[in-house]
């Protein structure tokens, strides 16, 4: 802007320059408070969600959680029996991870159950107990053959129909067992002696035809109730009981049933009762044949 020149004079006029700074409008209103608010509601959500998955897991499972950010003190021990030196809980020499010194914080029961065995060939190695899940299962299809054979053996013959409610199988850790049960109006032997009655005989010939299909060892164990008797031979529970295991061995022997195949015979007088709030039932009269597992076998 240029101002008027005074008047009679020949001076230039003076120029009046004016600066005018417009700043943005509403200065207050920019965009910086809008980041900071983004965090704070990313946070708040962030924090609200936290609180929900808290509130809808159970105790267990917010345990777990914790343990596996922050393993326990336990799991530490478990791993290096509770040693806090320098190889954290092993030595040079250790094959079980464990210390061999006196200042150890750790126990030996911790890691290791007091009455563990076995070694390095248990589990899956060379004689493992694991190595052939397969022989295994062949062992219980087979059993359940046995079990469908002697039932149906049973049951078409008339003599042998009435001892059905006598033989129970029961698949035990050992194998398939099946017992042949007194009761107060039957008996498959003789009262005190070892001779078999002739439907307890031809019942152990017909389980005789179907233990020929395998090539499982066979264990026999004879039972008795509580109940002692005078003998002119000097026989008690004991004696009565092996032998009836043995009787129960001939007879099978009889039918074609080679001495390899018997792995064990045995008698437990009373000692095992089948009704152990009674001891002198009679249904704790009993032998039983069990076709044991395989050697190498895994069973449960």
């Amino acid at each position: 802007m240029a101002a008027r020149a005074p008047h009679g004079t020949n001076q230039p006029p003076r120029v009046i320059v004016k600066k005018i700074y417009i700043e943005g409008h509403g200065g207050h209103h920019g965009g910086a408070w809008k980041v900071a608010y983004a965090d704070f509601v990313t946070a708040m959500m962030a924090f609200f969600l936290l609180m929900w998955l808290l509130g809808a897991t159970s105790e267990k499972k917010r345990k777990a959680l914790a343990d596996y950010f922050a393993p326990t003190l336990i799991d530490f021990k478990q791993n290096s029996a509770g040693s806090n030196g320098l190889f954290g809980g092993s030595s040079l020499n250790d094959l079980e991870n464990y210390p061999h010194k006196a200042s150890q914080t750790g126990t030996f029961s911790l890691t290791v159950p007091a009455e563990a065995s076995g070694g390095t060939q248990v589990g899956t190695g060379e004689k493992g107990t694991l190595k052939d899940r397969r022989i295994a299962a062949e062992d219980r299809r087979n059993f359940e053959k046995i079990k469908a054979q002697v039932s149906k053996a049973m049951a078409v013959s008339v003599k042998l129909q009435k001892l059905a409610t006598h033989v129970r199988f029961v698949p035990t850790r050992e194998g398939l067992r099946i017992d042949l049960v007194d009761n107060a109006d039957y008996s498959m032997f003789g009262l005190g002696t070892t001779q078999l009655e002739p439907e307890a005989d031809r019942l152990i010939g017909a389980i005789a035809q179907s233990l020929k299909t395998m090539d499982n060892a066979i264990m026999i164990r004879g039972h008795t109730d509580s109940l002692g008797f005078k003998n002119s031979g000097g026989i008690n529970n004991w004696l009565l009981s092996s032998s009836r295991a043995e009787a129960t061995r001939r007879r099978l022997s009889e039918e074609g049933l080679p001495d390899s195949r018997f792995e064990r015979i045995e008698g437990v007088a009373d000692r095992e009762p089948m009704i152990a709030s009674n001891p002198a039932d009679p249904r704790n009269r009993r032998v039983s044949i069990t076709m044991l597992y395989r050697k190498g076998a895994f069973s449960r």
